[in-house]
């Protein structure tokens, strides 16, 4: 007859024991970035040229108001 164990135990825990210590370092590495840098004063010079638009064409001309007619 069997004795009650079957040897899955000790793997068992040497799995969990793992998957902790591996949640850990990865928790280790996620929050260890996180710290806060100095502040270092950054001097960014952007230049940019753009096109001119081309030109644009004549509208329309009005035409002349008519001349009041004096009183």
């Amino acid at each position: 007859m069997a004795q009650g164990s079957n040897g899955s135990g000790p793997w068992l825990a040497f799995l969990v024991g793992g998957l902790i210590v591996a949640v850990a370092v990865i928790a280790y590495f996620v929050y260890a970035g996180r710290q806060a840098a100095p502040s270092l004063t950054k001097d960014v010079d952007i230049h940019l040229t753009m096109p001119k638009a081309p030109p644009m064409p004549e509208g329309p001309k009005l035409p002349n108001a008519p001349i009041p007619m004096p009183k």
